[in-house]
């Protein structure tokens, strides 16, 4: 078995409670590594007048791989994502989201087990924003109402939404490879191409000719609010979504609801050079410190983790582990406790699993 350095993110809120859990967890699986503990968010903006030092982004840079808990980003203060920021700096195009039901969670959905793949980059979520009144916005008003024809009123901030052949056909790329991977049966392109030709329709176009070199995996097309209904109604009749930025976050947060929630809901943010994993719900500061938050987003996140350093074993491990705790339903948190059942703390959850770790 190989030793591995990896950086890990404790973040703020109930990062560090639940980071120390997982740490313990992937300890008692018997994978060896050394923690480069680094700051981001509130606790490095206290020492270091910023959520994201330059310590931080020098240590992923080293080591390629990362573990990070939830981030605060203080709303109205200036200060932009660390999420976004990382995904930017390091082109962590690809973000994985795979949504499975454990026995034991509370939902209507008892077998769902679907792999949102998102573009990371563009989209609306590239940055390209104009503030309202700012001389720049009103001269982009200016120019799309002399070379488009179109009115937008003075008083709007413009938000740019740039779709690319490049990232399109990478994210595709990526989504119809994990599909053939993990054996994977069919992947779903998702956009408003019937409204917005150039961007969305691009994004599609480009699916399409992708799709047609993987003709031993099914490939269809959905427009996006008609799939959030389908993923209401008949979840069962999808399996791998590829989105576009945009997209891809909402339905993330739909199929998180489909199997219990963001407690549930672990990400992986990869690229070429580099790949952050984390839990994708928030860093819920007024529960921190009570030892009373599901662990499981980031527990399930270091098991993405594990496969990707190929620790296969160790991640099979955990994630059965973590499934036989939830479906006992003696030590899980409140989230997955039926109503007047005394939950258990995060710790106590923790530990359970790594009992089920040991007796297996």
């Amino acid at each position: 078995m190989s030793r591995h350095t990896i950086t890990l993110i404790p973040g703020d809120g109930i990062g560090p409670e639940i980071t120390e859990i997982t740490r313990k967890i992937i300890q008692a699986a018997g994978v060896e590594i050394d923690w480069d503990l680094q700051p981001a968010g509130l606790p490095a903006i206290e020492e270091y007048q910023t959520p994201l030092p330059e310590k931080t982004i020098n240590s992923i840079e080293k080591h390629r791989v990362c573990l990070k808990a939830p981030i605060t980003t203080p709303i109205g203060s200036g200060y932009r994502s660390v999420n976004v920021t990382l995904r930017q700096h390091f082109d962590l195009y690809a973000c994985v989201r795979p949504f499975k039901t454990f026995v034991g969670t509370k939902t209507r959905y008892p077998s769902i087990d679907l792999v949102v793949i998102r573009e990371n980059i563009e989209d609306l979520y590239a940055g390209i924003e104009t503030p309202k009144d700012a001389p720049e916005t009103l001269q982009l008003i200016d120019f799309i109402s002399e070379k488009l024809g179109k009115t937008v009123r003075k008083d709007s901030g413009i938000s740019i939404k740039p779709i690319s052949i490049r990232n399109s056909e990478r994210i595709v790329i990526w989504a119809f490879e994990y599909a053939k991977k993990y054996r994977r049966k069919k992947v779903t392109a998702i956009h408003k191409a019937n409204i917005m030709k150039f961007t969305d329709g691009l994004f599609l176009e480009v699916a399409k000719t992708v799709a047609s070199r993987y003709p031993e995996i099914e490939f269809e097309d959905r427009i996006v609010d008609n799939m959030a209904m389908q993923l209401v109604q008949k979840p069962e009749l999808y399996d791998i979504l590829v989105c576009p930025n945009l997209y891809g976050d909402i339905l993330s947060d739909l199929c998180a609801g489909l199997i219990g929630g963001l407690g549930m809901s672990p990400g992986g943010n990869i690229g070429e050079s580099a790949a952050i994993f984390e839990a994708t719900h928030g860093s819920a500061p007024k529960y921190a410190g009570q030892d009373k938050v599901n662990p499981s987003a980031l527990i399930l996140a270091a098991v993405l983790m594990l496969r990707h350093i190929k620790e296969e074993k160790a991640a099979n491990a955990i994630e059965e582990a973590l499934a036989a705790v939830i479906a006992e339903g003696r030590y899980v948190t409140y989230d997955l406790k039926q109503a007047g059942e005394i939950p258990a703390k995060s710790s106590e959850m923790g530990e359970a699993i790594i009992a089920a770790l040991k007796k297996a």
